[in-house]
């Protein structure tokens, strides 16, 4: 996507042919730095510290990691120490695991003189192949718009609310749940974004609106807790959100937040959409609620708050009073009743085991195995979940 008028990926190998370029999303919206990683330790530190964010971006900066520690030291072990590094820094997106399974898949069998070209080459597939999923995604996302479209007023825009950032800088480029959003507004659709500011790390109102703004998509920063009051009022046609990680009966996994967007659409009438590419989803795991680990980050993203003063200087102050504890969990889970459809690469697909396994029998196969072989231990207390 644009940053000025040029393309940009989000991450990309440098000319060096070695080292590892990033925009620094942490310095965004109001800095526009790159980064360049020259170690799995800094690979590590890059997702750990949110430097890279969004499951897929995650995915493919720990396998452009594991190729930086290859290059370092080929042996066996130094790929487990990589492996085992890069798995603990981000606890919820699956993308991760995914990633580090397919690099070690492909340097295991190999003799430690052939796997750093092997684990750059698979390193570079697999951010090529997040390009082509969103494109994908893109595609079939858009069908949902247009049809919306066709049934508006002649130049009435279609509005769409979406939560975090689930755009191009949370993939490799395109994005998931924007990428029907760039296409649309590139074929000329009229559309409006919703943008939720994603409290406490705006992510929503620093990079959503910061990459809509420069690719010039129509669109208006909002309060968290807006959207309900919206959708009661009827301005929003449809909601498109990302996701860290879907279980196999659906569940969805995203930003803190989204449940309660789920709610409020489905209270009123609007559907509500996920996008999300294959790797994404977690066979492994059959109910999203109870399995999937939470990510419970510092309480300094909510105390604080950083932003551009009045003279033109970054500073961060404190919001909350000294001494008051803080709660910070990163996501939450939207159970799948209250998804209308799963926007894939295979298509837009229900939010139900058959119709995953059916889109993706040989992840669904693949993925089974490798978790009933080391299975996963849940880290919820909540009681079984009544049958649907």
């Amino acid at each position: 996507m644009k940053v000025d008028g040029r393309h940009f990926r989000s991450i990309w190998l440098e000319g060096d042919g070695w080292s590892v370029g990033a925009i620094d999303q942490r310095r965004l919206p109001h800095e526009f730095v790159v980064a360049r990683i020259t170690s799995v330790e800094q690979a590590g530190e890059a997702i750990g510290s949110m430097l890279v964010r969004g499951a897929p971006l995650i995915g493919a900066t720990a396998a452009y990691g594991v190729a930086l520690a290859m290059r370092a030291d080929a042996s066996d072990a130094a790929l487990d120490r990589a492996h085992e590094m890069l798995i603990a820094t981000r606890p919820t997106a699956i993308n991760l695991k995914w990633a580090l399974e397919e690099m070690r898949r492909t340097l295991g069998p190999l003799s430690p003189s052939a796997r750093t070209e092997a684990a750059y080459r698979r390193a570079g597939e697999i951010a090529e192949q997040d390009v082509a999923i969103n494109q994908a995604i893109g595609r079939h996302g858009l069908e949902l718009i247009e049809g919306i479209a066709a049934s508006r007023k002649p130049g009435e825009a279609v509005n769409i609310l979406t939560h975090c950032n689930a755009g191009w800088l949370a993939t490799v480029d395109w994005g998931t749940a924007t990428a029907p959003i760039y296409l649309a507004h590139d074929r000329g659709i009229a559309v409006h974004v919703w943008v939720d500011e994603t409290r406490p790390r705006n992510q929503g109102a620093a990079l959503t609106a910061w990459e809509l703004g420069h690719h010039g998509v129509p669109h208006t920063v909002i309060p968290d807790n807006t959207g309900g009051h919206l959708m009661q009022h009827r301005m929003v046609d449809l909601a498109i959100v990302g996701t860290d990680r879907v279980a196999a009966n659906g569940d969805v996994c995203n930003k803190i937040g989204t449940y309660l967007k789920a709610l409020a659409a489905h209270d009123n009438g609007v559907p509500f959409y996920v996008a999300l590419p294959s790797p994404t989803i977690d066979f492994g795991i059959d109910d999203g609620i109870r399995q999937i680990p939470i990510e419970q980050r510092g309480a300094g993203e909510v105390t604080h708050i950083t932003g551009r003063t009045a003279e033109g200087r970054i500073e961060t102050v404190r919001v909350v009073p000294e001494g008051s504890p803080v709660a910070n969990y990163g996501f939450d889970v939207t159970p799948a009743r209250l998804v209308t459809g799963l926007i894939t690469e295979r298509g837009v697909l229900r939010p139900e085991r058959a119709a995953l396994a059916s889109a993706f029998p040989e992840r669904a196969s693949a993925l089974k195995a490798t978790f009933d072989a080391a299975p996963f231990s849940a880290v919820s207390t909540l009681p079984p979940r009544p049958a649907r």
